[in-house]
């Protein structure tokens, strides 16, 4: 193993990135709401993992999402287990964002050298609820069909471009497979995507910087 070590160390210099990373400076006033935003993260993955799993099993059609949903939790092994980790994970991940946008504030973390961590944890934060919105009506009960024609309603208010913007959520005038199909597809493609984006330049730019002063 020694040689294994030598020979990947050699050529991309594994120690020095570790005494990086395990020698950051902390500074003394931190303390358990400073790891908040870890908890965020940590929701984060396991709804990643967990609805990764459940992919295999749900249908993303009109006539099958209701159906799918139910096979999960009553045939699949362990399927409901995944499903409801997957649905308090959610509302973990949302309760603490919450937490740690209150404590980020409080503490000025949205001051100057700090602008940008702040603005990509506000995006952050927009997506989190996106997820929220667009997941919701993956299972396509009466609840999921209706909270999705509340919310792509809510531009038609909107003078001039309202229709469009609706038309362009909703995939077509009305709400139906047009619309799941699209949910579906922001909700695990490209929300995630998107997610795992802005969660990295979040991490370099703390990294960067470092954590902000206490109150």
């Amino acid at each position: 193993m020694g040689k294994v070590y030598d020979w990947f160390e050699e050529r991309l210099e594994i120690q020095s990135i570790a005494d990086d990373i395990s020698s950051k400076y902390v500074p003394p006033h931190v303390n358990i709401f400073y790891c908040i935003g870890g908890i965020v993260f940590t929701s984060f993955l396991i709804q990643v993992a967990s609805g990764f799993a459940m992919t295999f099993y749900y249908r993303p059609t009109v006539a099958e999402a209701f159906s799918s949903v139910e096979y999960i939790m009553t045939e699949v092994n362990f399927g409901w287990l995944i499903r409801s980790i997957h649905r308090w994970s959610a509302s973990m991940m949302v309760l603490m964002l919450i937490l740690h946008v209150f404590r980020v504030y409080l503490t000025g973390g949205f001051k100057k050298p700090r602008e940008l961590t702040w603005v990509t944890g506000v995006i952050l934060a927009v997506l989190t609820v996106s997820f929220g919105v667009t997941g919701y009506s993956l299972p396509w009960d009466q609840i999921g069909y209706w909270a999705v024609k509340i919310v792509t309603g809510v531009p038609e208010a909107i003078p001039v471009v309202g229709s469009t913007i609706v038309e362009l959520l909703r995939g077509s005038v009305s709400v139906g497979q047009s619309t799941l199909t699209r949910f579906y597809s922001l909700h695990t493609f490209v929300l995630p995507l998107l997610t795992a984006v802005f969660m990295l330049m979040h991490f370099l730019m703390i990294r960067k910087q470092g954590i902000s002063g206490p109150l």
